[in-house]
């Protein structure tokens, strides 16, 4: 009985969610179709054959768009779940604990790379260090910024740098790193060149006029950063937009 209720709970979230990602699309063109309808006036619906010709056709093409979209909502509320974990323990912090806790961090892993490594190995792990903190730091300064723009546009993208630069830069210090990132990064860079890069037009531009050495790897992994912040921060404002949280 628990494992039905279960299931039959589970299907009518995922029916209230399709419907609101579809009145949503309908308030594109359409007004008071989210929420079932207004409290005084109705759910609107067109009065004319062409305004009823109009209605459905876009309504088709909603529930196409909407099945398309759903596997990213279902994306989005996994990770709106960490987001918020995340900004609850950097508001409990504050900017300049969120800065603070990173400088000790990194600091106490560079003094351990100075007593421990060569000179190399103490300038990967300082420069890593910087990146980190910096990244860090933008990433909590823009999200208590407010406003959801700022928080897609420079928020994510901040937190996206803050992970995956951070190895990259220590790699170009360390030959034990490098060995292991700077291939890999060589190898998706083709891919990507090979492969939508080339669709778009930019893979012989990009081929011609940069060689991928040195700070190269850091500035691909930072290309590579802002549109993967994007796209994270607009499937955690989707999942928003149809399970609106208190």
């Amino acid at each position: 009985m628990a494992v039905r209720s279960h299931r039959s709970g589970t299907v009518g979230a995922i029916r209230l969610d399709l419907r609101r990602l579809h009145e949503s699309w309908m308030e594109l063109f359409f007004p008071r179709q989210r929420g079932g309808a207004h409290s005084v006036l109705g759910k609107w619906t067109p009065s004319t054959a062409g305004g009823r010709v109009a209605y459905n056709g876009w309504a088709g093409v909603g529930a196409l768009v909407v099945a398309l979209l759903y596997p990213l909502v279902l994306v989005g509320f996994a990770l709106r779940y960490y987001t918020r974990r995340i900004d609850r323990a950097a508001a409990s912090l504050g900017l300049l604990g969120v800065v603070g806790l990173s400088a000790v961090v990194w600091g106490g892993l560079t003094i351990v790379a100075h007593l421990q490594f060569s000179r190399r190995g103490f300038i990967a792990v300082a420069a890593a260090a910087v990146v980190a903190t910096v990244a860090a730091g933008a990433a909590v300064g823009f999200a208590r910024a407010g406003g959801r723009g700022t928080t897609i546009v420079f928020a994510y993208p901040s937190a996206m740098t803050a992970l995956f630069l951070p190895p990259v830069v220590a790699a170009l210090f360390s030959v034990t790193l490098g060995s292991v990132i700077l291939p890999g990064s060589t190898e998706l860079a083709v891919r990507l060149l090979d492969g939508p890069l080339a669709t778009a037009g930019a893979s012989e531009f990009l081929r011609e006029n940069y060689t991928l050495e040195g700070a190269a790897y850091v500035g691909m992994w930072f290309a590579i950063a802002v549109p993967v912040g994007w796209v994270f921060g607009c499937v955690v404002t989707l999942a928003n937009l149809v399970r609106p949280t208190r």
